[in-house]
């Protein structure tokens, strides 16, 4: 009967790609097999009556309040027509040489990621915006989509990321646990802000890995990433002039990044703080830009309760199925297996990476993070792993989930809004390049972990 909770992690996963929503599916498994176990004799009831405090405390949770904050950001600025400004002034500057406009839509994403943190959004814009763009400019479709779609995941490195927030309030709870079991009865704490520090280097250098793979194909293809045509620049310059573009379209979004991201990192504020500092920015960059209709809002809005809702239900029913996933003996069993694998804590990091890596081609970010990062999290952190280190490591295994098919959300956002002559194949194709260079990253943050660790060491001590 040990084997029980493995069980209960294979229904779930057969359930979901079956198609059942994923917070039912959780909680309905959950259920199913706790009921079977109390008839049994198998599984202990009073686990059960620990639910509602959990419940109380997902909702009673300071931290996933940014959540919201963070989504009706985002939402605000993609209705503000940032990316836009941005996009036109980028091009302007970097159209001039061969595979500019690649960089310019890398470090547009770079911006948005930085801005509103919203995958979804930033590839649809961007694929709205740059895509026509760039194949009327004679670029090849496979790196066009490619970058745009690896562009659009930056949200979930660079901070204010989200997924951050979400990671970071379940690493919390992991830490705190692995201290207990290990007779640390004053246990110390992982804030979203350590995690927001640790991943600034991160994700500048996966930024720089994306430019300089944009470089290699200018130059050792030069075809697939033309130069804009100088008349072609010519007639966007006339249109509006490069200096007042690069004024208005980077200074807003800038300030933004600032105010929110600095005010976490320098203490000023908390990530709850920050992100209703971000709401309040963004809706006055709508009013500025003159945006901020009643239509405009009220999407806005219904954007956030929709997304917020799926993020907190999903959230209850992992609470329910982890609990009856450690009834069962399932977090001794996870310990036992790691324990008894050959190369100790490195090869249980890598079986964890890989089991999230594998994963991400079938279940979505959210899901790995609620129900898998709890299971593995104390586990690793038991064997005395850096919580931060873990926290980004993990963070940028689940971005691959985003451009790994058969259920990459990053290519079916493009493929919905990417015009007919691009096909499916060629978005497929496109995105190889770049999940390697994610990979790559994992490897270079595995041998220097100083590039996680030292800006959260030199900012919280």
């Amino acid at each position: 009967m040990s084997y029980i909770p493995l069980l209960m992690f294979v229904c779930v996963c057969l359930i979901l790609l079956i198609g059942y929503p994923v917070a039912i599916t959780l909680a309905g498994v959950a259920l199913i097999f706790a009921g079977f176990g109390v008839a049994t004799g198998v599984f202990e009831p009073l686990f059960l009556s620990a639910l509602p405090s959990r419940l109380y405390g997902v909702i009673n949770n300071q931290t996933l309040l940014a959540v919201p904050l963070f989504v009706f950001m985002g939402a605000m600025l993609e209705r503000a027509k940032i990316a836009e400004n941005l996009l036109t002034a980028m091009s302007l500057l970097m159209g001039r040489f061969h595979g500019g406009l690649a960089i310019a839509v890398t470090l547009v994403g770079m911006l948005l990621a930085a801005s509103t943190g919203i995958v979804g959004a930033t590839v649809v814009t961007m694929g709205l915006l740059s895509l026509p763009t760039m194949l009327k400019r004679g670029y090849d479709p496979k790196f066009s989509t490619g970058i745009i779609c690896a562009t659009g995941t930056l949200g979930q490195i660079i901070p204010p990321s989200i997924a951050l927030v979400l990671l970071g309030d379940v690493l919390s709870s992991a830490y705190q646990q692995a201290q207990l079991k290990m007779g640390i009865f004053s246990p110390e704490t992982v804030s979203v802000g350590e995690l927001f520090a640790g991943a600034v280097v991160p994700g500048l250098l996966l930024v720089a890995l994306y430019i300089g793979y944009c470089l290699a194909v200018a130059i050792f293809n030069p075809k697939a990433a033309p130069k804009v045509a100088k008349e072609d620049i010519a007639e966007l310059d006339q249109q509006q002039s490069l200096s007042r573009l690069m004024l208005t379209a980077l200074l807003p979004p800038l300030f933004l990044i600032i105010a929110v991201l600095g005010s976490i990192l320098f203490g000023f504020a908390t990530p709850t703080e920050a992100a209703g500092v971000g709401a309040m920015g963004a809706l006055l960059l709508a009013l500025i830009q003159g945006q901020l209709s009643k239509a405009n809002l009220q999407a806005v809005m219904d954007s956030t309760v929709k997304i917020t809702s799926m993020v907190f239900l999903i959230l209850i029913g992992a609470s329910l199925f982890s609990l009856v996933f450690r009834g069962f003996g399932g977090e001794e069993l996870v310990h036992g297996f790691f324990q008894q694998m050959p190369g100790g804590v490195l090869g249980a990091t890598l079986i964890v990476m890989l089991v999230i890596f594998l994963l991400g081609f079938i279940l979505d970010f959210i899901e790995i993070t609620f129900v898998v990062i709890p299971i593995v999290a104390p586990v690793l952190l038991m064997m005395g792993l850096d919580p931060i280190w873990l926290g980004i490591m993990i963070a940028i295994n689940l971005q691959t989930s985003f451009l790994t098919p058969p259920f990459g959300f990053a290519l079916f956002y493009l493929r919905g809004v990417a015009d007919k002559v691009v096909k499916t194949a060629d978005i497929y194709r496109g995105v190889i390049p770049f999940i390697a260079i994610q990979l790559l990253l994992l490897i270079i943050l595995a041998i220097w972990p100083h590039l996680v660790t030292w800006l959260p060491q030199i900012m919280y001590g």
